[in-house]
């Protein structure tokens, strides 16, 4: 068996796999349990849930029939807004309920607007750094921060988020580099999610003759099958991002982890990529946020 090998490291030095399974989008609101353990069994160590998923509980069940060790592996989770009354170490608290775990390695604060909108976002990290503080949490982060947002909670945070998970692919990546440039300045870890956008959603883009041409280079060069989805998840491991992706299918997982043995992109292939994907713009996920 084939399992992941890279790494990243957090600003607080908590080394986490690059290459995460996610229980969103395609999992969303059902039993996950099934899909999380035959990842854990295809060789993940990196589970990515959240509270707004409705499936806490099945992929706590996943984790615990998998029968892998607790200190093997790295359990993320999100909070969503509050409800009345609701305090975010509660939040947490139930979600751990739910996963059946003692902690989590990384949360973070799934979406800025409910607490833009109230002018609580510094408030609402504080809190963040309490339960890291607590050890409910050993690392703790933001997603969908826009710069504004992180430059907005960096004013008085203590603890420096180690994490900004946003929506990254090369029809975002104009709108997503002053985040990602900002992120690299605080030494905030980029993860990413919606990376297969190009071939997944948008077949068809300006991107795809860079990508075959790709390919085909990296093919020659590796002697073995390269996808199209693997020189976009090389893209991102070559900008330092962490890649969350889901899928039900055990072959196509097995290709995502095979993607740290493919030789890198040269600095022309990353620059292909990026100024063909910066003729079209096409965000998926959270456009709310961005006021799209």
């Amino acid at each position: 068996m084939s399992t992941t090998t890279l790494t990243i490291t957090l600003n607080d030095g908590s080394i986490v796999p690059w290459l995460a399974f996610g229980t969103g989008t395609a999992l969303y609101g059902k039993d996950a349990a099934n899909f999380v353990r035959a990842a854990i069994d295809a060789g993940i160590t990196h589970l990515d849930g959240a509270q707004a998923y409705n499936n806490e509980d099945s992929l706590g069940t996943g984790i615990k029939a998998s029968g892998k060790p607790r200190s093997k592996l790295f359990i993320v989770t999100k909070l969503k807004a509050l409800q009345p009354g609701q305090t975010l170490k509660k939040a947490l608290e139930d979600s751990l309920e739910k996963l059946a775990l003692d902690y989590v390695d990384l949360f973070l604060i799934h979406d800025p607007t409910p607490a833009r909108k109230e002018g609580t976002l510094q408030n609402q990290w504080k809190e963040m750094e309490a339960v890291k503080e607590a050890g409910l949490a050993k690392s703790i982060g933001v997603s969908n921060y826009t710069v504004d947002d992180l430059k907005e909670i960096l004013k008085s945070a203590e603890v420096v988020p180690a994490v900004n998970q946003i929506e990254l692919h090369p029809y975002v990546w104009n709108a997503a580099e002053p985040i990602v440039n900002l992120c690299k300045e605080h030494g905030i870890v980029v993860a990413s999610y919606g990376g297969l956008t190009p071939v997944a959603r948008v077949p068809g883009g300006p991107v795809d003759e860079h990508l075959a041409r790709i390919r085909e280079r990296l093919e020659k060069t590796s002697g073995q099958t390269v996808t199209a989805g693997q020189v976009l998840s090389k893209w991102l491991i070559q900008k330092g991002a962490i890649v969350v992706t889901t899928s039900s299918k055990v072959s196509r997982i097995k290709e995502f982890i095979s993607t740290e043995a493919i030789p890198d992109l040269t600095a022309e292939e990353v620059h292909a990529i990026e100024e063909s994907g910066g003729k079209l713009h096409k965000r998926i996920f959270m456009k709310h946020v961005f006021s799209e």
